[in-house]
């Protein structure tokens, strides 16, 4: 049976942060599930910084189907839940199906990747008091509200729960993860 990662996200995800993991832990021989509000084509988006912006710029991205809704998902049934960041978060982060699914993860210690904005959904879910955890560095005030400390770094690590500020720390964010799913999680 293969060991299961629940991906759970919405319209107006990050597309790179959403499908980098995704493909990156398929490709170690894990189920990736992908969950939102409702099983439905979801349309993702793309944050680019350019020059002359004090902000990222958001274009459409890609488009992906979601697997399941949250009210249909079994968090036991699954090894590890990753997080990805964008818009998605800041209406995601009110849904009380959502937060019934992250405090499983963070209740059982199951690890736990987020990202970007990601820190918004456990903020929300009042999993991340006394944590240390990366985010898009404008949201430092929300993670310290939240009780945590924010740290700047691009794969920080806090016993299960790895975090990163966006899509350009994915290649040390999905390193120190899969550091611990291959202990916590192994694909047979």
């Amino acid at each position: 049976m293969a060991v299961k990662i629940l991906l759970v996200t919405g319209d107006a995800a990050e597309s790179l942060e959403v499908l980098y993991p995704y493909q990156r832990l398929r490709e170690e021989g894990y189920q990736v599930d992908i969950a939102a509000p409702a099983k439905k084509k979801l349309q993702f988006v793309v944050h680019d910084f350019e020059e002359g912006f004090d902000t990222y710029t958001e274009k459409p991205g890609y488009t992906w189907p979601a697997d399941l809704a949250f009210a249909d998902v079994d968090p036991s049934a699954y090894a590890a839940l990753v997080i990805p960041g964008g818009r998605a978060p800041e209406y995601l982060r009110n849904n009380a199906e959502l937060q019934r699914i992250v405090q499983h993860f963070f209740a059982a210690e199951k690890p736990v990747a987020q990202i970007c904005h990601g820190p918004q959904i456990t903020a929300a879910a009042g999993v991340l008091t006394g944590r240390r955890t990366a985010a898009y560095p404008a949201l430092e005030p929300d993670v310290t509200a939240a009780g945590a400390t924010y740290q700047d770094g691009e794969a920080v690590v806090d016993g299960v729960l790895v975090s990163a500020r966006a899509w350009p720390d994915h290649s040390a964010w999905l390193r120190a993860f899969l550091e611990i799913l291959r202990t916590k999680a192994p694909v047979a």
